[in-house]
Order: structure tokens, then sequence, then C-alpha cells
């Protein structure tokens, strides 16, 4: 271990992690196509691509270059009372993409922030319509939206990460999670729990929040389009608002650029991060409609409370751009219904384990669901001993790779995941 690494583990912490019976961390010294190269010369795969962000992979040239060029004008520059081309780039490459009805752009810092934009847009929505009774959220279990304050209220209380802050959160309202994984399995006793909510508190309801499809952090569970459906239909006919988190969907994971495009669904209010520069910067996004907008302004106020200090970073807005052009001139659409058979056809075998409760594939993720939980630190050496790195949680093994991952690179992750099952 080096002199910097032992200062490190002395004094810095990590995500989820104790400061003084620190886990093992390792050390990585640089990063090229879908590997890490760790700082005692052996590299590994990276079946994580960053926590889902980098979908080109890394030292990417057209990202380079991208961040490159921006630095010879300028690196920052308040958002307040000024602006650039490059945010102005961004929103309109976002909303070109974006389903429809998406009509305006609020840059912020990370995912979990644009989680709370997304709130009070809806809360200062209700306020200017003289309906400040409608303050509480709907959202289903198993689901995580961040760690900060106000997305904490709306991750699962019970199962979710956040719950020794249970007592000190919002209190919002909570329906069972579907079990149906697709239409074809669809049953209306799905929708049940959340219809009988949404009927009995609407009128307290400013708006429902949801991870369209693929449930992240929360329990990496996949569920039917025609929940999403519903749902659209439900807070229509009692008027509250939709924002849809596909801040680890969205950008092509699941299999379309947004994962509510397979529910046919349109949002009120869309929170975008991770991918959105390809892994390079934080940055996120919040999209809304004409009508969130007008209704925000209809009290004659109008000023949206919210403003990071580095609100829509020139660099980051550079970097985003190009990310999305890259990944548009990409024959993504193909890598990843190629990542998705493979998986699911190299992860099947798992199913056979009695230490296995489920395995599901959804675009470029795979889950392999244990009965235990996972000894996170004693399987991630078995991985890295095969050349793999992956980041286990609970009682899930799971990879969301880059989508330039070659078959052999992949086949090296579903192998090594395999391997730890058995």
């Amino acid at each position: 271990m080096q002199e910097w690494q032992r200062f490190e583990q002395a004094h810095v912490w990590h995500p989820y992690a104790s400061m003084c019976h620190p886990a093992p961390v390792y050390a990585v010294a640089g990063a090229e196509g879908v590997s890490l190269q760790f700082e005692d010369g052996r590299r590994v795969i990276d079946g994580m691509a960053s926590w889902w962000c980098a979908i080109h992979g890394y030292n990417v040239p057209e990202l380079n270059a991208a961040v490159e060029r921006q630095l010879g004008r300028m690196a920052h520059v308040m958002f307040g009372g000024l602006t650039h081309r490059p945010a102005a780039e961004l929103a309109e490459k976002l909303l070109a993409i974006a389903p429809a009805g998406m009509q305006h752009v609020f840059f912020a810092d990370s995912g979990s922030v644009s989680v709370e934009v997304a709130i009070k847009m809806a809360l200062q929505f209700w306020q200017a319509q003289g309906r400040s009774e409608k303050q509480r959220l709907l959202t289903i279990r198993h689901g995580y939206h961040g760690d900060t304050f106000g997305a904490m209220g709306v991750c699962d209380p019970v199962s979710g990460m956040h719950h020794l802050f249970s007592g000190m959160l919002s209190q919002h309202l909570f329906a069972d999670a579907p079990a149906a994984a697709t239409d074809a399995e669809w049953c209306d006793d799905d929708i049940a729990s959340f219809r009988q909510l949404i009927e009995t508190h609407h009128h307290e309801i400013a708006a429902v929040i949801l991870e369209p499809l693929v449930q992240g952090a929360g329990g990496m569970r996949v569920y039917a389009p025609e929940f999403l459906r519903q749902v659209r239909r439900l807070c229509d006919r009692f008027d509250v608002l939709l924002i849809i988190d596909e801040i680890a969907t969205g950008f092509g994971r699941t299999g379309t650029m947004f994962a509510c495009e397979q529910s046919g669904v349109d949002p009120d209010i869309m929170c975008v991060g991770k991918a959105l520069t390809g892994g390079y910067m934080t940055l996120a996004a919040v999209l809304c409609t004409a009508r969130v907008c007008e209704g925000i302004h209809a009290d004659g106020r109008g000023v949206l409370m919210h403003g990071p200090t580095f609100m829509a970073n020139p660099l980051a807005c550079a970097v985003a751009c190009a990310s999305i052009e890259l990944l548009l001139a990409s024959p993504w659409q193909q890598r990843v219904a190629a990542i998705e058979a493979q998986l699911a056809d190299e992860l099947a075998c798992c199913r056979e384990s009695e230490r296995v409760a489920d395995v599901r594939v959804k675009g470029a993720i795979g889950v392999i669901e244990m009965v235990e939980p996972v000894d996170v630190a004693a399987v991630q050496r078995q991985l890295i001993a095969m050349g793999v790195w992956l980041r286990p949680f609970g009682r899930l093994l799971y990879t969301m790779p880059p989508f330039v991952v070659t078959s052999g690179e992949l086949g090296r992750v579903t192998a090594a995941m395999c391997s730890v099952v058995r």
C-alpha cells in the first residue's frame, strides 16, 4: 500500500461505508475501454460502468476532445444572470430525444438533486394553483431516488437504505410494487394498492414519482409496462402530476432511449442523470411540460426556488452534448439488444442453483438475486481474481456494463458471476 492510500484509508469516507471499520477498496491508476487498471498492475473488466454512467467506456476520444475544447474557452461561469452555448445546445439535444411534451429544462448537480428539483416543481405548481394542500407524494415500495432528504422521503421506508432517517423525513404514501414483470403476466391486482391510495388521497397528492420499468438501487426489480400505463391514467383521472425518474434507466439502458417509451407514457416531469455525460462529470437535468412551467408561474411570482452554484457547468454540458451525439451516431440499440440476449443466455444456468432466488434481465442489465445476503468483500475478491469488477449489494449480484463491451468481455463477466454463484 502506498503512502497516499494509507492516508486515504485513514481519512476519506466511501459510499455506504464505515470509516472506523472500512471495507476493502481497490486503487485505480487508469481506465481504458471497458477496463480499469489497478495501482498494483491488475486489470479488470468494469461490469458496473461506474455505477451505470460510463456507457461509452473510458478514455473516449470524442468525449476527451469535447472537454479539452471547452476547457480552452471557460471551465465554469455562474448561471445566475449569465448563459452559454453548451447549456443551450444540451437543452436542445435533450428536448429532441425526450418524450413528447417536454418543453423546459432545469440543470442540476446530480441525480439526487434533480429529484429534489422535480419535487419542488410539483409542490410549487400546486401552490400557484391555490392548492397548497397537495403536498404529499405517492410512489411504490422498493424504490430508490437518491440520498438527499427530499429524495430519501420517497425511497422505500422499510427495505431501502434510508430507514435510519424514517422518523425525520416527510411522510409520503407507498403502494405495493407490482409483481408482474411483463405485460403477459399482468394482473389487475398489481395496480390495486396504488389505485386505492390515489383514490383515497388524491386531494393531498402533488405528484407520483416512479422509476420506469426497472427499480434500481432499491432492489433491481423489473415490472410490467402496463403498470406505468395504468398509473398515467389514474394520475390524469385524479389530477396528479407524474414524475418519471430516468436517472438510471435513461440513455438506452433498457433498450429504448428512455424506459417510459416502452409503456407509451409521457411524464409531466422527468429526471435524467448518470449516463448524461457518459460518466465524465456530474450533471443532471429536470425536464417538464409547458403545463408545469406555466402552472408554476400562475400566481404571478413564478420563480422556481432552486439554484445550484455549478448549475449548467459548461464543461459538463459540453461533454454531455458530445456523449449524446456519440450515442445517437452509434448502433446502441443493436448493442443493448445483443447484451440483453447474451446476459439472458449465459446467466440462465444460475436459476438451477438452490442459492438463487431469481435471475432477471432487462436491456443491458443482468441480475442474480440470491436467497441469502452476499458477502460483498469476499465476492469482490473472487471476482477480481477472475478479472472482473462488480459491486454487489444486499442479496444482489448484478451487472450493468458499458454498451461498448464486446461479447468476449461480457462473457468473462457472466462466467465470473456464475462461478461466484457456484
